[in-house]
């Protein structure tokens, strides 16, 4: 037994154990820290989401959360791999110099891709864009699904999904801060009362704000803004009523429902386009023939 440890060479096993060792217990410890990291970050997350009541400041929140998750996994994960590197004998200072180097070469050919990070954080951080909003972004609109540095992603109303890179946001019209109005335009004949026709108008709000399954979808009152334009074969109507976000769409078509209703109950007529064509008279009438009689006695 003695001979057989004797034999063994001590040196080339501490060699060649102990760096893979440290290079197990490196990997595992970031494994660990990560999971720690994420968990500390998602337990914060539910203890603030606990305290808020509004739900403006839950989505921020959670957004929030998420993108800290991603940074802390990239950050520990940047940390692991160096000292791994440094484990196996290949020098980390000179990495990060033609990391440097081939930063500012790939740079030029990536400005949009630094673009995109650049334009995700200040997003995020000045709290433009939250997950759950409904926002337009240019050309695209729908439910934001997920925000990170590189991109937002929207689905429409048809379930088609957007992938916008945040380097060509230069616009974001949200649709689901604060309130909303749902604005409507109503056509009438020119023929009908308009201050009856206003009245009615009225009135169907107020039967949707009293109205138990629409009354919580209301914020404000009912406004009036009056005529809106003279148009070719009706007079349109414009109003508007105060909602919570999101419910602009469902109270207008609700409203519209009920006003149509109200309107035939009350002979308010809402006028198909009409066309009145006059053409011109283009044939010409003969002349008038002088009577035979005369014609004789003129000879």
């Amino acid at each position: 037994m003695e001979g057989w440890m004797t034999g063994v060479d001590w040196m080339f096993w501490r060699e060649a154990v102990m760096p893979a060792f440290r290079i197990t217990m490196i990997l595992l410890l970031a494994w660990i820290g990560a999971r720690l990291a994420r968990s500390a970050i998602r337990t914060l997350r539910e203890r603030l989401t606990s305290r808020l009541s509004d739900r403006e400041a839950l989505k921020r929140v959670q957004t929030l959360g998420r993108v800290s998750r991603y940074l802390v996994t990239v950050l520990i994960s940047l940390i692991a791999g160096m000292l791994v590197l440094s484990e196996v004998g290949i020098s980390v200072a000179p990495i990060l110099g033609a990391a440097g180097v081939v930063g500012i070469a790939v740079g030029f050919g990536a400005q949009s891709l630094v673009k995109d990070y650049f334009t995700g954080f200040f997003l995020l951080l000045e709290n433009q864009i939250r997950q759950g909003d409904v926002v337009q972004l240019g050309d695209h609109a729908g439910l934001v699904e997920d925000v990170t540095l590189r991109y937002v992603q929207l689905r429409d109303y048809d379930g088609n999904v957007h992938f916008v890179p945040n380097g060509v946001i230069t616009t974001v019209v949200s649709m689901s801060r604060g309130f909303a109005q749902a604005v409507v335009d109503v056509p009438v004949s020119y023929a009908a009362d308009l201050h009856q026709a206003m009245t009615l108008m009225r009135l169907v709000a107020d039967e949707m704000r009293a109205d138990p399954a629409h009354a919580e979808r209301f914020t404000g009152g009912f406004e009036m803004a009056g005529v809106e334009r003279l148009g070719d074969s009706a007079i349109v109507l414009r109003a508007r009523m105060q909602v919570a976000p999101l419910e602009q769409w469902t109270v207008r078509r609700e409203y519209l429902l009920r006003l149509k209703l109200a309107f035939d109950r009350d002979g308010i007529e809402i006028p198909l386009p009409q066309l009145v064509v006059n053409t011109p008279e283009t044939t010409a009438r003969p002349a008038p023939r002088e009577p035979q009689h005369a014609m004789a006695g003129s000879r």
